[in-house]
């Protein structure tokens, strides 16, 4: 990050905004707004603040800015149309440690103002960190259209009742718990259609029945976190990521998707590498039942689809047996998402009229496959970590009868910013991908339908490698 997501008390504060147009208006406004008690130093004002200063609302100082006018202030906005003063003002602020916003300069700024979306007493903060003022805008505009305004009632009439939930139930994981059973259900349903009175007496009720309400069963959710790109998860798993007490997490979730979990959650990484497992399977089932038996909520989360080549069946096979009730949620597997963001169909009717998921894992330097079944015709192979075995791959392939000029291809960190694409055939994909110094995660997908690859491919993120080239 950038800049440090915060909220600032200013109410009955003092703050200083230099400046007297419309711009500096808008600020002032957002200050207002917020309690603060505002100062405006300028030789001149706008219609706007004249008509404040009028009315008494704000403070004027009819003059330049200068450093002496900063005693006394708990933040400073410069909003002239004068980068000099702009710079000076930036400069004097951030010496006294005073927090500064210079308008439309992040570079001068120690903190910058977001889009906001004003559902008191809820607030959301929207910014790009002043890289796009306008795009913070456009995504405010479409959060506006999705929240409702009801949703600041809703946290009021939960702020009545904090108190009394906090005596209820004395750990931080009961009270989660109980609020997000109000806050997804009925009493929140009552208050967003208007009956606000039904609302409260049945939140009543139910602060009153907590004590009994057995709420420390716990639960596992086994979801799939997808191939990367964190647009692909589905609602349901975001919804559990945002419910769980903790995050058991392996090696292939990336770290855009793990960064939608729950900020609080606890974060236990249990992934496994070739000939290195951080955590032995048996060692996970037994956490995850044991943490579940105490009440935790648990997110089991997987890169890719729990049930193909996940363990997600062996993990749920321990948990039925252990009577620990748990959830599954399906994810994009490598094979579609990796596939379709290199523009290689698994299936096509010129092409291949069937699709066979592999696992090309060494085991004592050999691949034990059944050859025979997929050297096919018409058949496209995606071979899931298959890096380390790529040469073998592709040598038992040609020596069971496939073509060495069979087109094969690698996709390294597929969907995600990070995604290269290397395609070749059988006798030349492994010499490529050496060159290439390529990493896990891959997945190798083998068949005729890679020739529409470079028709196809559609998702070209921008490397580093490709900013140096376009800026020499």
């Amino acid at each position: 990050m950038d800049f440090l997501p915060i909220f600032l008390n200013i109410r009955d504060r003092a703050c200083l905004v230099v400046g007297g147009g419309e711009v500096a208006a808008r600020k002032v406004s957002l200050l207002r707004r917020a309690g603060a008690r505002v100062t405006v130093t300028a030789p001149a004002l706008c219609e706007t603040l004249a008509k404040q200063a009028t009315k008494g609302q704000i403070t004027y100082r009819p003059t330049t800015f200068t450093p002496a006018d900063l005693d006394g202030y708990v933040l400073v906005v410069a909003a002239t149309n004068d980068a000099a003063v702009n710079r000076q003002v930036s400069s004097a602020v951030r010496e006294r440690g005073i927090p500064v916003n210079v308008v439309d300069h992040p570079e001068l700024c120690s903190f910058i103002m977001p889009s906001i979306i004003d559902r008191s007493p809820m607030l959301i903060a929207v910014s790009s960190g002043g890289a796009s003022p306008v795009l913070a805008r456009l995504l405010r505009a479409r959060l506006e259209t999705l929240i409702p305004a009801a949703y600041g009632r809703l946290a009021a009439l939960v702020e009545k009742f904090r108190a009394q939930v906090k005596v209820c139930f004395p750990t931080t994981q009961q009270r989660h718990r109980f609020w997000e059973k109000v806050l997804q259900g009925p009493i929140a349903e009552m208050l967003f259609a208007g009956q606000e009175k039904a609302a409260y007496r049945a939140l009543e009720h139910a602060v009153e029945e907590a004590p009994g309400a057995g709420y420390e069963t716990g639960e596992v959710y086994i979801v799939g976190g997808g191939p990367g790109d964190p647009d692909l998860l589905t609602f349901r798993a975001l919804r559990l990521m945002q419910q769980a007490d903790i995050v058991l997490y392996d090696r292939l979730v990336s770290k855009e998707v793990l960064d939608l979990t729950r900020r609080d959650a606890q974060q236990i990484y249990v992934g496994k590498r070739r000939d290195y497992h951080t955590v032995r399977q048996d060692e996970i089932h037994q956490l995850m039942v044991r943490l579940a038996k105490e009440g935790k909520r648990v997110l089991r989360l997987k890169g890719g689809d729990p049930f193909i080549f996940g363990r997600g069946g062996e993990e749920i096979d321990t948990l039925a047996e252990e009577g620990v009730p748990f959830q599954v949620v399906p994810g994009i597997t490598a094979a579609s998402g990796c596939a379709a963001y290199a523009g290689i169909p698994l299936t096509h009717r010129d092409y291949s009229q069937s699709c066979v998921f592999v696992t090309g894992h060494l085991q004592d330097g050999t691949v034990n496959l059944n050859w025979n079944a997929l050297v096919q015709p018409q058949q496209t192979i995606v071979f899931y970590m298959a890096l380390t075995g790529l040469e073998v791959v592709c040598q038992e392939l040609v020596r069971h009868g496939m073509s060495p000029d069979m087109p094969a291809a690698l996709v390294e960190h597929g969907t995600t910013p990070q995604q290269r694409v290397f395609v070749g055939d059988l006798r030349t994909l492994p010499g490529i991908v050496t060159e290439a110094q390529v990493h896990a995660p891959t997945l190798v997908i083998v068949g005729e339908v890679v020739r529409l690859h470079d028709k196809l491919a559609w998702f070209e993120p921008m490397h580093e490698n490709d900013i140096a080239q376009s800026t020499d």
